[in-house]
């Protein structure tokens, strides 16, 4: 089992924890290696059919656990939602009683309906794929950018059997398992959606195109994007519109939240990245690495990316408390002066750029002007973990 960077911060912790992130990240097996005293899984149907009609229920199993019942785990809470005010009212009656360990693999449920998020009580946090310094020794950049890091599929050691894992939960999750929780009516639509945001992760978002392309009004795509990124399939990137607004695009990129799903949906060959699209993959992996630490690893950290209507663009922009970095990608091993003109055009048009970043695939860091030209491996060093 991979040792995943939020488990010290989970076990430390004191207070009770909701854990959220989509399906086969890890949550599960994360909060069971914490050894809770109580485990309610409502994955499992009996389960959920005892709870979803009696959520009361774990009010009164909990007034008569023993004094050796301290850690209470519930997995995919959102399927039944109204625990979240049983586990209120047991928090409220003895604070000091009980701690909740909750995972959810779907955010929507929680987030649109009006739910008990149990503020002031419980932290959230978000767990996703692996980073690279959760891998170790196992990390092969190939291997990350065709297959991903969903873990389990990750350590799977036979490449044949990796992508027909990979291809399976695909299938299995994203189309199906979304289509039987019924947060999606037309399926063809969604499908099909699904496919064009896959074509544009890591592009600029262009909501209206996307509808046309996939057949469906413009109101249906954006609440099927809506249902994606609650559903923690993908998250967006906002434009930086802190420099001159008039001159800048105010355009969002998406991202797939895994590069192996975004290469299965897309029908690319998985044992190898293609060399078209080595520049892309690469930049997609950068901004995996930093959103995935964003909250709780680095909650004073913000990602944009930067475009202006005159086609200057720097792949990412990071805030970081008062200070800007611009970053750019590069998928070679040599930075020339050529690859700096974008970052140097963001710094003259912004105030408080502290840094200027190429990240590389070179062996060496290197000084060219006032920018800093970083290999992969150093860059993700410095980031917090």
């Amino acid at each position: 089992m991979y040792e995943r960077i939020l488990r010290p911060r989970i076990q430390e912790g004191r207070r009770s924890v909701l854990l959220l992130g989509p399906r086969q990240v890890g949550k599960s097996t994360l909060l069971r290696s914490l050894e809770p005293d109580l485990k309610i899984n409502l994955a499992s149907r009996a389960t959920f059919r005892d709870y979803v009609s009696h959520p009361e229920r774990l009010e009164a199993e909990l007034r008569g656990a023993g004094a050796k019942t301290r850690t209470v785990f519930i997995d995919e809470v959102q399927r039944v939602p109204a625990l979240l005010d049983s586990v209120q009212a047991v928090l409220d009656e003895a604070p000091r009683r009980f701690r909740f360990l909750l995972s959810g693999s779907s955010a929507r449920k929680l987030r649109r309906g009006q739910v008990n998020l149990l503020p002031g009580r419980i932290h959230v946090h978000y767990m996703h794929p692996l980073l690279a310094c959760e891998m170790g020794a196992d990390f092969e950049l190939d291997r990350a950018v065709a297959h991903g890091t969903l873990p389990g599929i990750y350590a799977e050691t036979d490449a044949v059997t990796r992508a027909a894992d990979l291809r399976a939960y695909v299938d299995v999750y994203l189309r199906e398992e979304i289509q039987a929780e019924a947060l999606v009516r037309d399926v063809g639509g969604y499908s099909r959606l699904l496919d064009i945001v896959a074509a544009s992760s890591g592009k600029i978002l262009n909501l209206h195109a996307l509808s046309i392309d996939a057949g469906i009004s413009y109101e249906t795509a954006r609440r099927y994007l809506e249902v994606l990124d609650d559903t923690l399939v993908s998250f967006t990137v906002p434009a930086w519109r802190g420099s001159d607004r008039a001159s800048l695009l105010a355009h969002s990129k998406v991202f797939l939240f895994d590069i192996g799903v975004r290469n299965v949906l897309l029908l690319r060959p998985l044992d190898r990245p293609q060399p078209d699209e080595k520049g892309l993959l690469l930049e997609h992996f950068v901004a995996y690495e930093i959103h995935r630490r964003l909250s709780t690893l680095w909650p004073e950290a913000r990602l944009f990316h930067y475009r202006t209507k005159h086609g200057v663009e720097v792949d990412f922009v990071l805030q970081v408390g008062s200070e800007l970095w611009g970053i750019e990608v590069k998928a070679s091993r040599n930075v020339s002066r050529g690859d700096l003109a974008a970052l140097d055009s963001f710094a003259d048009a912004t105030k408080g750029v502290a840094r200027r970043i190429v990240v590389f695939l070179g062996p060496r860091r290197q000084v060219l002007d006032r920018c800093e030209a970083i290999p992969l491996l150093e860059f993700l060093s410095e980031l917090p973990s």
